[in-house]
């Protein structure tokens, strides 16, 4: 069997934009995966192309061999456009492997080490009581066991500190009084406080409601000030969505900057190195809970490798059975009481729904770039 083609799909979902990816075969057989929408997403297919031309003729079953290839072979370190594009097809020739040798992924990747996958949401809400509306419905509706949220103001650029620091602290007063003891809630500032100190202040303001984690308090560039934090905080703490490949996590493992770790199986090495990122996380005594803000196809893939990880805590988890996502595959993961069913079908057990991207195509998006009162940029 001998890879002949890869295909990309970059979908416009009404807010940002999903790539997915076929891997095709002289034989018939495909594998699909997904790459992350970093922004840039036009380069993230193009690379994808660009890295097609190295894999003709190749056998899609060595993936570790197709890893090295387009690792080593870009030479430089990438960054979010070539690891997203590297994750991208690592997914589809895992899925491929697994129709070719009619069998879950999971099982390729050793057996489950549990039966179903716990997930969170993130209610939204631009109050705390919009937000605890939101979380309650939700609750009701799907049975979640846990959410997310940011426990900063939207305005907190232009608020100063101590304000800041109120208004957190009267937002989980509200979501801790609604939800009780019995629902987890984990908080992400989404890395827009500069100083270590500041985090901590987070930190301790949060403590005495008991949050699941606090999630990148920092930008995750400086794993150092990070480590300072997770030392000083009296709460666990969660980071690396924007690290890539095991060497970065080893960075932030060696330095213990982290109680839990967030790779994005999306732009972190895809499934071939996601399972080398948890291995080294199991030996320090770290969780993991993947970073999951892409589409179904994705959630496919994290369901898959998080079925076969002991040190795996929970999923970030958007709702793929209400429209507009529930059109973007064929059959997405079903959740029942805030679990995702792991689907016996080979591969990732998920089919593209190729004729809704028709008629659905990319729009170029950015994200929001606020101010500070003095005309600085603060961080988003």
């Amino acid at each position: 069997m001998k890879i002949t083609g890869i295909d990309t799909y970059l979908v416009n979902t009404g807010h940002r934009d999903l790539c997915f990816v076929k891997v095709r075969t002289d034989e018939g057989l495909y594998g699909v995966g997904e790459a992350y929408s970093a922004g840039p997403d036009e380069a993230t297919a193009n690379v994808i192309h660009y890295f097609e031309e190295w894999l003709l003729g190749m056998d899609p079953l060595d993936i570790e061999g197709i890893w090295q290839k387009l690792y080593i072979g870009s030479r430089f370190p990438g960054g979010s456009v070539v690891y997203s594009a590297l994750s991208g097809i690592d997914h589809a020739l895992w899925d491929l492997k697994g129709r070719a040798l009619n069998t879950p992924v999971y099982q390729l990747l050793g057996g489950k080490c549990r039966e179903r996958i716990r997930v969170y949401q993130n209610p939204g809400g631009a109050t705390p009581e919009e937000t605890l509306e939101n979380a309650l419905r939700l609750k009701e509706r799907y049975g979640f066991t846990a959410f997310k949220t940011n426990p900063l103001p939207r305005d907190d650029h232009l608020r100063p500190w101590p304000a800041v620091l109120n208004a957190v602290e009267h937002k989980m007063a509200v979501l801790r009084e609604g939800l009780g003891d019995e629902i987890e809630i984990g908080l992400d500032p989404h890395a827009r406080i500069l100083e270590p100190s500041k985090a901590v202040d987070l930190c301790e303001v949060v403590a005495p409601f008991r949050p699941m984690f606090v999630e990148e308090p920092l930008r995750p560039e400086n794993v150092d000030a990070m480590a300072e934090v997770r030392a000083k905080s009296p709460v666990p703490i969660a980071t690396g969505e924007m690290l890539y490949t095991k060497w970065e996590f080893r960075d932030l493992l060696k330095v213990r900057g982290a109680d839990i770790i967030q790779p994005d199986i999306c732009c972190c090495g895809g499934i071939t190195e996601m399972k080398k990122i948890a291995a080294l996380a199991e030996a320090e005594y770290v969780t993991v809970a993947p970073h999951n803000p892409m589409g179904p196809v994705a959630t496919a893939v994290n369901a898959q490798f998080a079925a076969t990880a002991p040190t795996f805590l929970i999923l970030e988890y958007h709702i793929d059975t209400e429209s507009p996502r529930k059109d973007l595959v064929q059959e997405p993961y079903r959740m029942v009481d805030g679990y995702l069913e792991l689907p016996d079908k080979p591969g990732i057990g998920i089919e593209l729904n190729e004729e809704y991207y028709k008629q659905h195509p990319y729009k170029p998006w950015k994200r929001g770039m606020p101010l500070k009162p003095d005309g600085s940029m603060a961080f988003i």
